[in-house]
């Protein structure tokens, strides 16, 4: 997997993955920023956050259970010192479907945080990583 940075201006950069997708970095205003993209720590939360939606929601296909919807919201603390890494993230799941067996959501996650998202195993180096979900039930 490869990746490449370029510096655009101020504490601006240009991501561009490997598969040739883009994306714009800005830092805070603080340090010379414009808000005009995510700040890098910001997207490591999303990547964490994609890494096990995709785990929950394919487990749960394969388990077949009838998901129509999956939001992960995180929320993540960092260090005040230098480094400022993520010390707690918390990540919410709420699955929307129709007849959404609990067990089957407490064994995708629990699949996804301790076995299949490298994201979540390599952040849990430095975080403590907790979890909740609730299921929204459809007709």
């Amino acid at each position: 997997m490869k990746a490449r940075v370029k510096w655009v201006e101020d504490v601006m950069f240009l991501g561009e993955s490997g598969t040739g997708h883009t994306i714009v970095m800005d830092g805070p205003e603080e340090a010379g920023g414009h808000g005009t993209g995510m700040r890098p720590m910001e997207l490591l939360l999303l990547g964490m956050g994609g890494c096990t939606t995709f785990d929950v929601i394919e487990i749960l296909k394969k388990s077949r259970q009838d998901v129509r919807d999956c939001v992960v919201e995180i929320d993540g603390e960092r260090s005040e010192e230098v480094p400022k890494v993520y010390t707690n993230i918390h990540v919410h799941y709420k699955i929307t479907g129709k007849n959404v067996k609990a067990n089957f959501v407490e064994r995708a996650i629990k699949m996804s945080i301790e076995k299949y998202c490298s994201a979540t195993l390599m952040l849990a180096k430095t975080a403590t990583i907790t979890h909740d979900y609730e299921i929204i039930d459809v007709d």
